[in-house]
């Protein structure tokens, strides 16, 4: 069963990975919009992750007997510089959202939830990941720089990225 704080701390985790979500769509539709399918469908596949990562909690929270209570997910932004801005922005929420998984790491074992911190290390990996991936396309886009070239050939690049849903264990991690 989960202790009270780590209830709140899983809800308000739900919350960030659904922002998550929020952000990549309204980054997918700033490149649609702006012809750039390719950025469009990375972004897209971003989102559809986070809703995935907010999923994950959402199930342990009820595995664990918790209850799991929503909240106003906030409006994320609509209008960036171009591409280059929108990848550093997503590469510092990724760092955001490490510093969150890093946190619930912290709360677990104070908690000696050793069950949430086991559930936790999924996450710890994953956002290895997800930085890796949002600092090298910011470190594509620094190279090609203003390079309309570039940019189409980098968009051809990301269109390619289809979703995948992570393999899962017997616990649902």
């Amino acid at each position: 069963m989960l202790s009270s704080r780590m209830q709140d701390a899983f809800n308000s985790q739900i919350n960030a990975e659904l922002y998550s979500s929020y952000l990549y769509l309204s980054m997918s539709s700033y490149f649609a919009d702006r012809n750039l399918p390719g950025f469009a469908n990375w972004m897209r596949i971003q989102a559809q992750e986070e809703l995935l990562h907010a999923m994950k909690f959402f199930d342990f929270v009820m595995e664990r007997k918790g209850r799991a209570i929503l909240k106003n997910i906030e409006t994320p932004p609509a209008e960036w510089k171009g591409p280059q801005d929108i990848f550093e922005a997503a590469y510092k929420h990724e760092q955001h959202v490490t510093a969150l998984i890093n946190n619930l790491v912290g709360l677990a074992m104070d908690e000696k939830d050793y069950a949430s911190n086991a559930f936790l290390q999924w996450f710890v990996n994953e956002q290895v990941e997800e930085e890796a991936a949002a600092d090298h396309i910011v470190e594509q886009l620094r190279l090609i720089d203003q390079s309309k070239g570039g940019l189409f050939m980098l968009d051809r690049e990301l269109g390619q990225r289809v979703f995948t849903a992570p393999a899962t264990n017997s616990e649902g991690t």
